[in-house]
């Protein structure tokens, strides 16, 4: 960080970088909730800037500051006075968190610009398949051959194992699928799944493919449990599959080399 503003022996003490780190990954999680709330609705993220949807009124450089200005405002539009959703400083502090988790993992690095951006991408699709059970391909569909490209340059995932993910990623859900319809005669899971468990394989290769579809699976299963426990009147409602995958690619860029590592040693030694 040295140049203009420091001098060139200045080096920044740790809590400093993943402060701006944070700060940074909190101002795209601002971005991120312009997605989430534009995209299936196939509006531009650019134009116009951020209104409130009740009265109309441009927000402000000020009233948009991450977090901050949701404290401030009290949850509340300064015009209007209409509650804010509770979900964009979240997003906000979500986005910032993961930034500084994603450099602590990689270190400042091409692999940490690299996965900071496919995580903000899986959180977009996480809130959007919430709201809409949608996956937009406007997100999938570019990051399969982004993450193809991307693992040219970074250090654990190699091209060959990035083109097999896809692959696997893809097929594996797509057979899901159509087994599935074909022996139910209902469709089961959308083709927006298959298209994202595409992009985690490109990003992460085909080990995370795996561990993705097992750790999604998994936490699906416990929490589709719960829901059905709550709701023991209606046993039969749709449950989106994005957030599970995306939970599942997230946790494999954290603890799943180690935890595969861990699992191989116990089983086989």
């Amino acid at each position: 960080m040295s140049g203009l503003f420091f001098p060139p022996d200045f080096i920044a003490p740790d809590w400093l970088i993943l402060s701006v780190i944070f700060v940074v990954g909190a101002c795209i999680g601002s971005f991120l909730n312009v997605c989430i709330y534009r995209l299936p609705e196939s509006r531009s993220i650019v134009m116009p800037p951020s209104a409130c949807p009740r009265c109309g009124s441009f927000i402000k450089f000020y009233d948009n500051i991450p977090i901050v200005s949701y404290l401030f405002l009290l949850g509340k539009c300064r015009v209007c006075k209409a509650p804010i959703p509770i979900r964009y400083p979240l997003v906000e502090l979500l986005n910032g968190l993961l930034a500084v988790a994603a450099a602590v993992r990689f270190g400042i690095s091409i692999d940490f610009v690299v996965y900071f951006i496919f995580i903000s991408a899986l959180v977009t699709i996480t809130f959007i398949d919430l709201d809409h059970q949608i996956i937009p391909d406007v997100i999938s569909l570019p990051g399969i051959p982004i993450g193809l490209l991307c693992s040219l340059a970074l250090s654990a995932v190699s091209f060959r194992d990035s083109l097999i993910g896809a692959l696997i990623g893809g097929g594996s859900l797509f057979l899901v699928a159509w087994g599935y319809e074909h022996f139910t005669g209902k469709e089961g899971m959308g083709g927006g799944d298959i298209k994202l468990l595409a992009m985690i394989g490109a990003f992460t290769g085909w080990q995370g493919v795996f561990f993705t579809i097992f750790v999604s699976s998994a936490v699906g299963s416990i929490i589709g449990i719960f829901l059905m426990l709550i709701a023991r009147k209606n046993l039969k409602f749709a449950v989106p599959f994005g957030p599970f995958l995306s939970i599942g690619a997230i946790a494999y860029l954290f603890f799943g080399p180690e935890v595969i590592f861990w699992y191989y040693h116990r089983a086989f030694v």
